[in-house]
């Protein structure tokens, strides 16, 4: 280790061990750690409410990490980095890549202005598994189906490499006099909708060390099944903490394949596998967040319905599984994995609302808002995207509600209003008797809205809108 002060930028990796870029920082010389709060250039995918909430408490971990020395800004990052190597007479920064369409543009350009200032830049990968730009098909053109990119592509590839160990001895240069206080970078909401949203969460690296380990425990060896069923804990619930990179994709992957040698760990991986898939879409197809990915669909009337919209967003379809899933992200910042598809094939299917309007929501109430697999996942819903769910899939609630929550166990935990029900009622009140909604206290349209739309009538009409596309849907 030399005497040399080096600038490391904590970007997506808020996190000490196995981070590639931070470990070779702290060869290089005494570490200058810096994160920059960057709405200018992200323009319209600067981070929502939810996830700056959750970034406010992740940086205070990650600062108490560094024993208080992180150095926070908010602004341009190319023109503040630029000031700062220059005022502090530093020669090299460190960082891993990002891989949004807005973050590689950016870093290009501070990548050249710094190197033309003599200065060097060393980047690294701390974030995925496989770099997009490895993993093409035969003839250099990338995959758009998930099976041949994971098994022929980045299995056949390489293993993802072992992850490295915290640094032992880091050393670190004392605050800059120009750095920021955490509260200068106005992360937190003033509403309590953020301390609520914190109540249901532990964030930064320790906890999502701990996280890992506690579904490595309880929930891996039942995955496969268990993860479809909302009220288990069979998921891992890494998403928030891969995210941010508290925690590394090669840690998650080296851990679980550890533990298990089973169809439940297989399962898993290739789970990691999809949330490397749509990076690797976002790279090659940078639209993804804004266009069809299957062109045709351009030509596909999407209805505009305010009053419908505003039902889904506040978990007032009338329809319970969807509420619940609905009314579970707005409190807590996170959705089951099996509902977001139940509330996002609603959306667009049987109220036919562009899926952008559902990406746009999620973007702004998920803590692990991260705009490859919230796009990525949209548009599979839609049907309009690569690999996509056929148009003619479209999930009917009460039937995925009785089928992965048997007992209303979860719908229950977020829509008590129908707690006095009977449990064959609870998934569909709408056709209750008359009768057994009075002795339940349930009035619909007052106490619980009437159902948003008539599933049966609205899948019909969703397919007749999608066949009409048939040049290819």
């Amino acid at each position: 280790m030399s005497d040399e002060r080096v600038v490391f930028w904590f970007r997506q990796d808020l996190r000490l061990t196995d981070n590639p870029a931070f470990t070779a920082a702290v060869k290089a010389g005494s570490v200058i750690p810096v994160y920059i709060l960057d709405d200018v250039n992200a323009g319209q995918y600067k981070m929502g409410s939810a996830s700056r909430v959750w970034l406010h408490y992740s940086l205070l971990a990650l600062d108490k990490a560094l024993e208080g020395k992180l150095c926070l800004f908010v602004g341009d990052a190319k023109k503040v980095l630029t000031a700062l190597l220059k005022q502090e007479g530093v020669k090299e920064i460190f960082w891993n890549r990002c891989y949004e369409p807005w973050r590689i543009c950016r870093d290009k350009k501070i990548k050249d202005c710094l190197q033309k200032l003599g200065m060097e830049v060393k980047t690294y990968n701390g974030s995925l598994l496989w770099e997009p730009w490895e993993v093409l098909k035969s003839d250099g053109t990338p995959y758009k189906v998930f099976t041949p990119y994971y098994k022929n592509g980045c299995l056949r590839l390489m293993s993802p490499r072992s992850p490295e160990s915290r640094p032992v001895r880091i050393s670190l240069s004392e605050p800059l006099k120009n750095a920021c206080e955490l509260d200068a970078l106005s992360l937190l909401p003033s509403k309590p909708w953020a301390s609520r949203i914190k109540q249901h969460h532990n964030v930064g690296e320790v906890a999502a060390k701990v996280r890992l380990k506690a579904f490595l425990n309880s929930g891996l060896q039942a995955y496969k099944e268990g993860r479809d069923v909302p009220a288990n804990s069979s998921v891992s619930k890494l998403s928030p903490h891969l995210h941010f990179g508290e925690i590394s994709p090669n840690q998650v992957w080296h851990a679980a394949s550890g533990c298990h040698k089973d169809i439940n760990l297989q399962c898993f991986l290739s789970e990691l596998g999809w949330r490397e898939f749509s990076y690797y879409l976002l790279y090659h197809f940078p639209t993804l967040p804004e266009q069809n990915f299957q062109k045709k669909f351009d030509k596909f009337r999407w209805k505009k319905s305010i009053k419908s919209l505003k039902a889904w967003q506040k978990g007032l379809t009338g329809i319970p599984i969807v509420d619940a899933g609905m009314r579970e992200l707005w409190e807590t910042g996170v959705m089951h994995n099996r509902v977001r598809m139940i509330t996002a094939s609603l959306l667009t299917k049987n109220l036919r609302i562009d899926w952008r309007q559902g990406e746009q929501w999620f973007w702004g109430c998920l803590v692990d808002a991260d705009l490859a697999s919230n796009s990525a996942g949209w548009q599979w819903v839609a049907g309009s995207g690569a690999d996509a769910s056929p148009y003619f899939r479209i999930f009917n609630p009460v039937t995925q509600a009785k089928r992965f929550d048997p007992q209303a166990a979860y719908i229950l935990k977020y829509v008590p209003e129908l707690a006095r029900l009977p449990l064959k009622y609870i998934f569909a009140p709408w056709e209750a008797p008359a009768s057994v909604l009075s002795e339940a206290g349930v009035v619909l349209g007052k106490t619980y809205p009437k159902p948003v739309v008539d599933l049966q009538e609205s899948r019909k009409s969703a397919l007749e809108a999608f066949a009409s596309l048939k040049g290819g849907v």
